[in-house]
């Protein structure tokens, strides 16, 4: 099933953005405003030059001690992400995500406009509901063909509620 397939797909809010010159307390500002876990940064034609996540901020800003007035997101963003097409495999990014450990997948159209920013809870949670019908429909004939993917979303929820616990303590 393509990205852009799923109906929740529609339904996830504008993305927030950024300019790289921005200080890192505006960005932040911006992010907590509306809830987000991250923030693209994108120069002026609109083509994304990096992410930055709420662990950009804790591992670049607040571990080395510095000033999120002072800093730029250009200081501290991952630049150069890993940016997938509305038309790709959900299931195929879910594995990408998984194996080379990042949670944030800006999406963009055939035009390579910024369209939506997937994160694995999104991946998994659009997934469980197809696997879980599979298996009702095919039963046990089909768990063979569907264990991976089980096995990947499984794992990534388990992750994602460790992450939880943890920086609830934090």
């Amino acid at each position: 099933m393509r990205i852009k397939d799923r109906p929740e797909f529609a339904t996830k809010p504008k993305p927030l953005t950024t300019a790289k010159e921005a200080s890192v307390a505006e960005a932040v500002a911006a992010m907590a405003e509306h809830d987000y876990g991250c923030i693209v940064v994108v120069d002026a034609a609109g083509g994304i030059e990096g992410v930055m996540t709420e662990r950009d901020v804790m591992k670049r800003l607040v571990n080395q001690g510095r000033d999120a007035g002072a800093t730029r997101v250009a200081d501290i963003m991952t630049s150069n992400p890993r940016v997938g097409r509305d038309t790709d495999e959900l299931l195929d990014w879910l594995r990408i995500m998984s194996n080379e450990r990042f949670r944030r997948l800006p999406v963009v159209d055939a035009e390579g406009r910024l369209v939506a920013v997937m994160t694995q809870g999104d991946l998994v949670s659009y997934t469980w509901p197809d696997l879980i019908y599979r298996v009702r429909r095919n039963g046990l004939r089909g768990v063979p063909d569907m264990l991976n993917p089980l096995l990947i979303g499984g794992g990534i929820m388990l992750y994602t509620l460790v992450m939880i616990l943890l920086l609830r303590t934090i």
